[in-house]
């Protein structure tokens, strides 16, 4: 069974960084799979943030283009989302999502379409 285990949130001042790191297990050593990133504030809609796609592409949001990057270390089946010049706006939780597709950017992006896999959510609370 796949599973997804996300941490790394928290609270910095505007500005900081964080780093969110989303480990992944079940999947067989072959199996193409994409993760997005996705936050979510209470009463708004969820908003995709960044997608990494099985051959190693990525995809950013417009507002978080340039300050956010996402990666992944395969040795330890973990993706990252390094988190940089963050912005109160930035404060939401954040979750991980797998998908069985090799491509999920556009999904991701419109917040469209479903993952398979989701991690808990972690809170990030950025203060101006």
């Amino acid at each position: 069974q796949v599973q997804l285990v996300l941490s790394g949130g928290g609270s910095v001042p505007a500005g900081g960084s964080l780093t969110l790191s989303c480990a992944i297990s079940g999947y067989t050593p072959n199996r193409r799979y994409c993760v997005g990133w996705f936050r979510q504030v209470p009463g708004k809609k969820r908003e995709g943030v960044a997608a990494f796609n099985a051959d190693g592409s990525t995809n950013y949001a417009d507002s978080v283009k340039g300050r956010f990057t996402t990666s992944r270390d395969i040795s330890k089946n973990t993706l990252y989302l390094q988190m940089n010049d963050l912005k109160p706006d930035d404060t939401a939780t954040y979750y991980c999502a797998s998908s069985g597709y090799g491509y999920c950017g556009t999904n991701v992006l419109l917040a469209s379409g479903t993952m398979d896999y989701w991690a808990e959510g972690t809170l990030v609370t950025i203060s101006s």
